[in-house]
């Protein structure tokens, strides 16, 4: 499954209106000083996805005035493969005391959350804030810490049927992912697991950690008839997708992703 690109955009426009209005939109008549907020982004900087949402985020911003080097200044961080980059660019956006920091994706805004209780933080991609310990709950988040999550848990059953649609021979579906930075694949697990038995599909979790681990993975589920792949809502996975499209091909493997695949990713 796909995200429509506009889609992309118009969630990236609702987060830097919120970003903007919750915390230094009220200082624009203080006068030409410049103002600064951080975004700690998933995403290597040459990743096309990363610059999609930087381009939406930075027009929404304009639309409300704030214009990147005239009176606005926005410190990137772009984390890529390297998940430990995480904790160290947050702590440095931290010690650049932001106006307000950005946070795309679960460990950003978690890395966010350890370094600092003051700055305002507003988060994206995130699944399952509350479950996650992030927020209170989303109507009063409470704290220093709002934003939007992009997908309900109970997703993770309408993945499998669509996989099921799309390859009617399945009998397995294995769900693909990386321990350490999507801790929340349980919610999903448990929303797939309760459809398999109603369409005939065992379903498996295969934690990745690596390249040379998804490959043995994707090997290994390729020797098993009718195999299937779900592609969990993750920082690793948007980081290998290239890698893991590639293999996925390669295997014969039919897959369902939650993100859009067909666009271009760094070399």
């Amino acid at each position: 499954m796909q995200f429509d690109q506009l889609k992309k955009r118009e969630f990236i426009t609702l987060l830097g209106g919120a970003a903007s209005a919750w915390s230094f939109a009220a200082r624009a008549q203080q006068g030409s000083a410049m103002q600064r907020i951080g975004v700690l982004m998933q995403y290597a900087e040459n990743d096309p996805e990363a610059q999609i949402r930087a381009k939406a985020l930075e027009e929404a911003l304009q639309k409300l005035g704030w214009t990147k080097g005239g009176n606005l200044r926005i410190d990137y961080r772009w984390v890529g493969a390297e998940s430990g980059r995480f904790q160290l660019y947050a702590a440095d956006l931290v010690r650049l005391n932001e106006e307000a920091i950005i946070a795309v994706s679960s460990p950003a805004v978690r890395a966010l959350q350890h370094e600092s209780h003051a700055i305002p933080i507003v988060f994206t991609q995130v699944s399952d804030p509350v479950g996650q310990g992030i927020i209170k709950n989303m109507a009063r988040p409470g704290g220093n810490i709002t934003g939007f999550t992009n997908y309900d848990p109970e997703i993770g059953g309408k993945w499998l049927e669509l996989l099921k649609e799309a390859a009617p021979n399945l009998t397995r579906a294995a769900i693909v992912f990386n321990p350490r930075t999507a801790p929340y694949t349980a919610l999903y697990v448990r929303a797939i697991e309760a459809v398999a038995p109603s369409i005939a599909v065992k379903v498996a979790t295969s934690p990745v950690h690596d390249d040379a681990e998804i490959e043995a993975a994707f090997a290994k589920h390729a020797r098993e008839q009718r195999s299937g792949l779900i592609v969990m809502t993750d920082t690793f996975t948007s980081a290998h997708r290239k890698r893991i499209v590639e293999l996925a091909a390669r295997f014969a493997l039919p897959a369902i992703y939650h993100i859009d695949t067909t666009l271009p990713t760094a070399d």
